[in-house]
């Protein structure tokens, strides 16, 4: 795997006391009795880029058909997908999810010079951004991008227990962000997790979901590197210049970019690993 997401767990409960049901949903999963006190589970936890709630268009939602015939079309561009992960926190739910942030780094790339290096993260702003223009419907939805959920109701046993979790968490993404951005499928997998039938360099793609235990449809890269040439530059840029805010659901440009990106950074606790990127 690209990241020990273990590392980032508590799985003796030295800071945690409780969890729901579901326990850790990353680094394998829950084994089950006599290892673990949880139900047995599989890993199941993922990015989501964009959920389609439904596949019944008079619900609000759109076809499987549809989605399938526009991803397989070249409409959406999918380049190579390397991430990074930015922070642990907790977020604002009582009590908190513990999320994985993928957080865009710097929030507002450089426009003009594309020899620049691209933003840490960036493929995941390009994909979300070219569906959310192709795709519009009722359901449509993007929760918290961009972020993996690993556990659920987190209780700490302490605040002191709580801060050193956190301290532990930070360490472990300063080493990662030591190795840069990663590909996350390097094994060319498919959705059986075998090995898929054609060979390629480039494998990291988007993944389709009926829900975080079915996977269906695999739909690898499409747009391949480099990304330094002036058409490939402007290409990314064109759909990196805005961001979706999810509350207002409008289009945000420039300076609120930058501003929403100053203020999670400022604002986040550092005090949904990742099995892999979905569009469900």
């Amino acid at each position: 795997t690209a990241f020990d997401l273990n590392d980032v767990l508590d799985r003796s409960y030295e800071y945690l006391l409780a969890t729901d049901d579901n326990g850790w949903l990353v680094g394998g999963g829950e084994p089950g009795p006599p290892r673990s006190y949880k139900l047995g589970a599989e890993d199941s936890a993922h990015c989501e880029i964009m959920r389609i709630g439904t596949y019944n268009s008079n619900w609000g939602g759109v076809s499987e058909a549809e989605i399938i015939k526009v991803m397989q079309s070249g409409k959406i561009l999918i380049p190579q997908i390397e991430v990074l992960p930015t922070a642990i926190v907790a977020n604002k739910d009582m009590p908190p999810e513990l999320e994985i942030r993928f957080d865009m780094e710097p929030p507002v790339p450089n426009f003009t010079d594309h020899n620049a290096p691209l933003p840490i993260n960036w493929a995941l702003r390009f994909i979300h951004n070219q569906l959310f223009k192709h795709f519009q419907f009722p359901s449509r939805f993007c929760p918290g991008a961009f972020h993996s959920t690993i556990l659920r109701k987190a209780a700490f046993r302490s605040s002191e227990h709580k801060e050193k979790y956190f301290q532990k968490c930070d360490d472990v993404v300063k080493k990662w962000r030591k190795n840069g951005p990663q590909p996350l499928n390097n094994g060319n997998w498919g959705v059986d997790g075998k090995e898929r039938d054609e060979s390629t360099e480039y494998s990291s793609g988007l993944w389709l979901f009926l829900d975080r235990d079915n996977i269906t449809h695999f739909f690898p890269p499409n747009f391949l590197p480099p990304y330094n040439t002036p058409e490939k530059h402007k290409q990314v840029m064109d759909f990196l210049k805005e961001e979706w805010d999810e509350k207002k659901l409008v289009w945000r440009t420039g300076k609120e970019i930058e501003d929403v990106g100053a203020l999670s950074s400022n604002c986040c606790n550092p005090l949904e690993v990742l099995s892999n990127f979905s569009l469900s």
